[in-house]
């Protein structure tokens, strides 16, 4: 027996297609924001992970600072207990820098130079005084400046030609006004110390000079010391004064 089916089920697969696709639709709808839910949350998380790094880093650097301000600080109180500290070594030197300055002037002043006064104003000694010539004045600088220990950079500040003494006692004289420099105690160890230091790196040379020469006179061939040892004891010259010529101790003829 033939079946024929007058129902409309075109109409019905479109319907029961179009449900399909709706409930597909439901469910890709469900499924994507649940992926974008948990995304949102991801990223959220992340937010408020780099949020509470970012309140810890802040945290820190206010600690930082704080320590920074402490050391800054406590810099400056070291910087200022060495000043301190220089001020009263400074002030323990320089108690003997009158008998330094008086000491070294007596051993640098040449003779003919007098002087008449001196003054002293922190590092520098205003020198004036009278001389018999400018070639005093001009060995005067030149002690001052080579060969003081304790007085450094002399400073010519004026030099005029006076006379002293009346009728025929007058004689020529000049006068003169300088500034030198008085150093510390701890500026002249340092300096002697350089110039050991020199003194002795300028001896290095001239032993290893020695020791060269040494070592080149030990190093002498067999040949040459056979050669020394075969020359005729007749060569050598006699140190007898009874072996010296007859021409030495014969008499001179009138």
């Amino acid at each position: 027996m033939i079946r024929i089916n007058l129902l409309p089920h075109r109409e019905a697969k479109r319907k029961q297609n179009k449900n399909a696709f709706y409930r597909l639709l439901i469910i890709a709808s469900i499924f994507s924001g649940v992926i974008a839910l948990a995304i949102a949350l991801f990223i959220q998380g992340r937010i408020s992970d780099q949020d509470q790094r970012n309140a810890y880093i802040k945290q820190e650097n206010k600690k930082l600072d704080a320590e920074i301000a402490e050391i800054a600080t406590l810099k400056d109180e070291i910087a200022a207990l060495k000043a301190r500290q220089q001020a009263v070594e400074d002030l323990q030197s320089d108690r003997n820098q009158p008998v330094y300055l008086l000491d070294e002037l007596v051993k640098q002043i040449p003779e003919g130079v007098y002087l008449r006064s001196f003054k002293q104003e922190g590092q520098r000694v205003a020198l004036a005084g009278t001389a018999q010539s400018n070639e005093r004045v001009s060995n005067l600088l030149h002690n001052l400046t080579y060969d003081s220990t304790w007085l450094e950079k002399p400073d010519l500040v004026e030099i005029k030609a006076s006379t002293i003494g009346q009728g025929r006692d007058v004689k020529r004289v000049f006068d003169f006004t300088m500034n030198v420099g008085i150093k510390r105690p701890r500026d002249a160890e340092k300096q002697a110390a350089d110039a050991k230091a020199g003194a002795s790196a300028g001896n290095v040379a001239p032993a290893a000079v020695t020791a060269s020469a040494g070592a080149s006179a030990s190093m002498k061939t067999p040949a040459a010391a056979s050669a020394d040892k075969s020359v005729p004891a007749a060569s050598k010259p006699s140190s007898d004064p009874a072996a010296s010529p007859a021409s030495a101790s014969a008499p001179k003829k009138p």
